[in-house]
């Protein structure tokens, strides 16, 4: 029987995640009920404690550790599995929130532009930036020699990269329906003031949390997997090897019989 693979939880990671709860509640808390509504937009605006850091996470978090896990592994010198796994952990983890920031902005943009979807260069980028993750998703599931599947999803890692700064000068570089800065502009002004940026910084880390705590899950998961996978090749060898034996045993038998019969 194939034993079952089991990887010890670190207890930071535990703490990271309570820390991330708590912090989520506070902002939720914070912004539905202690800042006030905005001049212009109201109540709608409490999305901001909400789509900003869902987007930064996306965007910067999760890109920014994948594309340097794939580099570290595609280094000679840095070549591990572990920056291969941590960088899979972080493409799967920013796509969820990728997910979460289109359907957020979509939440926001049905009341203030009067459409769910519109075809800004803003919203297209950031969801061919979630195409591009589930794409990577795929990829990594064909079956593959493990050093093979590291060193394409790497590569296949890097061309996801290559749109994160298109989502961020999209505003800059096309005529769009979304705002430029919405919480600093390009002069570094601040936007937000008071008890409402102090409940967007609360966001933003909050939300930063909760990506180190699935970052640390995640990879947990691709080590037990990888485990497993050794495991099922190991025992399928086994297997293979004894069935080779048995048949030799069978053949030695037989021809030890005369004329070679078997029983």
């Amino acid at each position: 029987m194939m034993a079952v693979a089991t990887v010890s939880r670190p207890r930071w990671l535990s703490v990271v995640g309570l820390l991330g709860v708590v912090a989520v509640a506070g902002t939720v808390w914070l912004g539905l009920w202690i800042t006030p509504p905005d001049v212009t937009q109201g109540n709608l605006a409490r999305l901001l404690y909400i789509h900003p850091p869902l987007a930064t996470v996306a965007l910067y978090w999760a890109g920014s550790v994948a594309a340097a896990g794939s580099l570290l592994y595609l280094w000679p010198r840095t070549r591990s599995l572990f920056w291969d796994r941590l960088a899979a952990a972080a493409v799967e983890v920013g796509a969820v929130f990728s997910a979460l920031t289109l359907i957020t902005g979509s939440l926001w943009g049905r009341p203030a532009w009067g459409a769910w979807w519109t075809w800004d260069a803003r919203l297209t980028s950031t969801a061919l930036l979630l195409l591009l993750e589930l794409g990577y998703l795929a990829l990594r599931r064909v079956p593959a020699d493990v050093a093979v599947r590291a060193r394409r999803c790497a590569v296949a890692a890097l061309l996801v990269a290559v749109d994160v700064p298109i989502v961020h000068f999209s505003v800059d570089w096309w005529q769009t329906l979304h705002q430029t800065g919405t919480v600093l502009d390009p002069g570094f002004h601040l936007h937000v003031h008071g008890s409402m940026a102090w409940t967007l910084l609360l966001g933003f880390i909050a939300f930063s949390l909760i990506f180190v705590w699935l970052l640390g899950v995640r990879y947990r998961i691709e080590v037990l997997q990888d485990m497993v996978g050794d495991q099922e090749l190991e025992v399928s060898l086994v297997e293979r090897w004894s069935e080779g034996t048995e048949l030799a045993g069978v053949g030695s038998a037989g021809r030890g019989r005369p004329g070679g019969e078997t029983p």
